[in-house]
């Protein structure tokens, strides 16, 4: 990934809130077919290992835990907030129209080494868990007790669980770092007023 040192995402924890705010990763693997891409639902433990530690589980039906067996490079993409920006939005634009369209994005790429979990003990940790934190929200959340127990023991043998280790977490944030502050302050300000909260919050504080 081509990154400018103003775009440059180096902050554990601001790299950690792109994991956990955005869970859908795209786990991008390479095989004897060449490339694959999944998009999984992942599990950020920052405090586990160097890096932290990714959980997922997948079905077991996807040949991609036989055809990435434990031990396999793998890079998983966390895309956070996007937008179109428009040179219209920048003040300067209607003084000297020097300006282009743009997009703003935050991204991390996370890079480390799979293990396959085959066992249902850990697969019942990692869906439980995966359900308590997006079902907190919820008025009633679900759980796992809500469904009848032979349901959910008959699914969790459909499905295989798998932990990466990460061993490196790099994070790209272009938000208009490289214009005036007036240019960024008016795009954000847009950005808001078309409902693109989280993206106008991360421009205004990249300052």
């Amino acid at each position: 990934m081509y990154i400018p040192a103003h775009f440059a995402e180096n902050r554990p924890q601001e790299l950690a809130r792109i994991l956990r705010d955005n869970p859908l990763g795209v786990l991008v693997t390479h095989g004897a077919d060449g490339l694959d891409a999944d998009h999984i639902p992942f599990e950020f433990d920052a405090d586990a290992g160097p890096h932290g530690l990714l959980t997922a589980h997948v079905a077991r039906a996807n040949p991609l835990w036989q055809r990435c067996p434990t031990g396999t490079p793998v890079m998983v993409v966390f895309r956070g907030a996007q937008a179109y920006i428009s040179p219209n939005w920048y003040p300067s634009k209607h003084e000297a129209h020097r300006q282009v369209p743009t997009w703003n994005y935050e991204v991390v790429h996370a890079h480390g080494i799979l293990t396959v979990r085959d066992d249902e003990r850990f697969v019942r940790g990692v869906v439980g868990r995966l359900t308590r934190r997006h079902e907190a929200a919820e008025p009633r959340p679900w759980k796992m007790g809500d469904a009848a127990p032979g349901y959910i023991d008959e699914l969790l043998r459909h499905i295989v669980g798998i932990e990466i280790a990460v061993t490196s977490l790099v994070g790209k944030v272009k938000l208009s770092q490289n214009k005036e502050p007036r240019d960024r302050q008016q795009a954000a300000d847009t950005l808001q007023a078309r409902g693109h909260d989280d993206l106008a919050q991360a421009m205004r504080g990249a300052g």
